[in-house]
């Protein structure tokens, strides 16, 4: 992942592994009205270092992006803020995108996932969150303390 290359090596190998691993993370846009809205959500880092969430159609945070792209994904894991990631970037909707179950990172990393908590298959998952949506990483924040 190129934009976590700034990053000291072990702080680096802990961010990488959590964005690989990590079910869900924070998504936060903002509303015309300047409020933020922010989300749980699945995600995957592509080949490319962009990062993929599928949504629902109609969500606040589609039409948040398409009046400002700027965006946040954080994952915090601990009852302590000790061990945060906050990648900023912006995001775009990309309507025709392939659906989760033709995303083999997707298929992956939440396929067991899905079918064993009962929301149902990756072909539901597919029809129920249709819209995919690219972040762009343009900075990476990291601070753990273990």
């Amino acid at each position: 992942m190129e934009f976590t290359s700034h990053l000291p090596t072990g702080l680096r190998e802990h961010a990488e592994r959590r964005l690989r691993e990590n079910i869900v993370g924070w998504f936060t846009s903002v509303r015309p009205s300047g409020q933020p809205d922010c989300v749980p959500v699945g995600f995957v880092v592509q080949d490319d270092d962009t990062i993929l969430v599928y949504s629902q159609p109609g969500k606040t945070k589609l039409r948040n992006i398409a009046a400002n792209p700027r965006v946040t994904l954080t994952l915090d894991e601990t009852a302590a803020s000790t061990d945060v990631i906050r990648i900023e970037g912006t995001a775009k909707h990309v309507p025709g995108h392939p659906p989760a179950p033709e995303v083999a990172a997707h298929v992956a990393k939440y396929g067991e996932y899905i079918a064993s908590s009962g929301f149902g298959t990756l072909e539901w998952f597919a029809e129920v969150f249709s819209e995919a949506i690219v972040i762009t990483p343009t900075r990476l924040h990291a601070f753990t303390r273990g």
